[in-house]
Parts: structure tokens; sequence; C-alpha cells
């Protein structure tokens, strides 16, 4: 069988790379200005879970295997930056050097991270310069930050596995044509032709789904993989699809892709439905026109707060036992129990839910598709 992918791969790496630099940007500056009181917290009550989870919830510029403080090991990351004042600078997120939560400077004292935002030296203690559009501004001197942070590397690392592991199956199928498949192209064919046969034919109909197959394919296998990759300790925690960034990629080629192949039909019903009074036009065109764009970012976030929902769940059992062992080695060892019983438990339903949000986003895209290239009946 026939296995195509769309070229949303490159796309995709180029859009969500940016728009998650910026959510990382935005999320950090609120961090920073509240890691005071986070300190003070921490010093009065013990153990914060607070900036544990988000910290492994969150995007970074390096990839946190295990451990914390000095001992944790971490893999840097490359440091993109351009700026007027110095130009292209390219290096690895270790260069920068500090402790905790304060602020780490680079050897050569250009750029500055506090708590994970990268900034020209000194420009963190300016946040007024910062105009909101995920530049650093300082007297006039523009930063841009084409970084691979964790979620991009995520990313990245997908697209090349589907390409390296589909490229595999399309060369079994060449070698050995007409017979059954073997190895990972026996696994990989039954997920296929249930995209196929279960998604695409029941939504868009055998003609049309050919078209739109590439794509589905591609969105699935991506959301899918990405999910599985974020459920395997001790490589990072990656978040990729409970990132904004990426996910509003995905629901922004979803909505182009439905509006670009709409025909007469479907704008027809949506600026003049058929059947309604013309008294009531004033009130359900608008409507119809919000729901065009409500569509895609329901996409969004529906496949980013359940993505991100389960890391939380599961992060918040892991700090019951470091909660409550401070408190007594008793109660450590006795609210352990029940949360690793229960992060097992997380972790079975987790791998259902990272199939079924694959699953829910392209079959909600097969339909809009197919909502776009319905044909009137006469």
């Amino acid at each position: 069988m026939s296995m195509r992918f769309h070229p949303l791969l490159l796309a995709l790496s180029l859009l969500a790379g940016q728009a998650t630099r910026a959510q990382h940007d935005g999320h950090e500056l609120t961090e920073g200005h509240a890691s005071e009181g986070v300190h003070e917290m921490e010093e009065e009550s013990g153990f914060d879970p607070s900036p544990f989870i988000i910290h492994h919830v969150a995007d970074a510029h390096d990839i946190h295997l295990w451990g914390e403080g000095e001992s944790a090991l971490h893999i840097p990351l490359p440091v993109i930056l351009y700026s007027e004042k110095y130009g292209l600078d390219v290096f690895m997120s270790s260069a920068f050097h500090g402790h905790g939560g304060e602020v780490k400077h680079t050897e050569d004292g250009r750029y500055e991270m506090s708590h994970g935002h990268i900034g020209l030296a000194g420009a963190h203690d300016q946040h007024s310069h910062d105009h909101g559009d995920g530049h650093n501004h300082e007297h006039g001197t523009e930063l841009y930050d084409f970084s691979i942070t964790k979620s991009v590397f995520g990313m990245l690392f997908i697209m090349a596995l589907l390409v390296f592991l589909f490229g595999r199956a399309a060369a079994n199928y060449r070698k050995n044509p007409g017979q059954a498949p073997t190895g990972l192209t026996n696994v990989l064919e039954p997920l296929v032709v249930f995209v196929r046969d279960d998604i695409a034919v029941p939504s868009l109909g055998e003609k049309k789904a050919e078209k739109f197959l590439p794509f589905l394919l591609t969105v699935f296998f991506f959301i899918l993989f990405a999910n599985l990759l974020g459920l395997i300790p001790f490589i990072g925690g990656f978040n990729i699809t409970g990132t904004v960034g990426i996910t509003a990629v995905l629901a922004t080629f979803v909505f182009l892709l439905t509006s670009f192949n709409g025909n007469k039909h479907y704008w027809g019903h949506l600026f003049w439905p058929p059947g309604v009074p013309v008294f009531v036009m004033p009130i359900i065109i608008p409507i119809e026109i919000i729901g065009m764009f409500l569509k895609p970012i329901v996409l969004m976030i529906r496949l980013t707060a359940n993505i991100t929902a389960g890391h939380i769940i599961i992060l918040s059992f892991v700090s019951l036992v470091l909660i409550f062992g401070e408190s007594s080695v008793a109660a450590g060892y006795g609210v352990g129990i029940f949360s690793t019983a229960f992060m097992i438990f997380m972790y079975c339903i987790e791998l259902l839910v990272a199939f079924l949000q694959a699953f829910i986003f392209t079959l909600l895209a097969a339909i809009y598709f197919g909502e776009a290239t319905h044909e009137a009946h006469h």
C-alpha cells in the first residue's frame, strides 16, 4: 500500500519553533516576577510543588535527565541569537553560568538568562523595554531568539523519526511487492489502514480521502509519537503537544486547508444559511463566522489541555511523596505506596490518551475537510 506524508513536517518545524519560543518567553517573564514570592514560600513551608511541576512541563533551553541542583544532569541545546549590537551568535546553553534562580551570564558577558529567558546583559532589570512581541528591546537594540528549545528539539526528533520509519516501510514495500509486511512495517500498516478506513474514508468519501490522506497521516503519527515520547521517563520530560505554539500551528493548518478547499456549497451555507428566515440572518451569520474560527481554537485547546493535564497529575502525585516525606518518614512511605500505584494507573491511562488525542484531532480535521468539500444534494 502507498504511504505519503505531507510537507507539514517542514512548515511545522519553522512556524512552531517561533511560536513555542514566544510562549516560552512570556511564561518565563511572568515566572521571573513571581520568583521572590516563590522562594519566600519555599523557606516557610518547605517543598513547593509549583516550581517543580512547572519546570518539568514548561519549555527549556536544555534537556533535564535526572537529579536536582548542582548534581543534576542536563543536555545543553543550541542557542541561536541575533541582535543589532552583536550580530549572529550561536553557542550551547551550557555557556550560561549561575546557580538556582539567580541570573546566569555567558562567559563573554553579552547575554544573560533569567529564569529561562535570554536577553542582553542587564535587560532583565528593565522589563519596561520589553514590548511583548517576543523580542527583547534595550535602548533600541532588538534581540531575536531562534534557539532550539526542548520542545523544538523534541519536535525535530519526532519528525526525523517519522521520516526514517516510514522511509524504511516504503522501501520494504518496494522490495517485496505484493507480499505481507514484516517487522516494523507490520506494526505501522494497521495504523495507516485505520486512519484511511476509519477516519478519512467515512468523513470524506473514497474519492476525496486520497487528497487529504497525506496530511491526516502526518498529523496522526506526529501527535501520537510526540505524546508517547512525553511518557518515556528519564529522557527530559518532553511536553511537545502540550505546548500551545505547536498545537496552534497544527490547528492553523487545519483551518487553512478547510478554508482553501471549501466549495460554493460550504461558503454559501456559511454566509447565507438556507431555510433561515431573513430577519434571523443578522444573528445566524455572525455565529457561523465565529464558529469557523472557533473550530481550530477548540482543536488547539483540547490537545494542549489534555496532554498537559496528564503530566501535571503524574507530577502532582510525585510531589505528594516529597511533601509528606518532609513531615514524617512513615507518612512519606505510606503516601509513596499509594502515589506509585496511582502513577502506574495514570501511565496506563496516558497511553490510551496518547492514542485517543491523536485520533480525535485527526478525526475532527477530517470532518472539517468533509464539511468544506461536501456537495449539495438536489
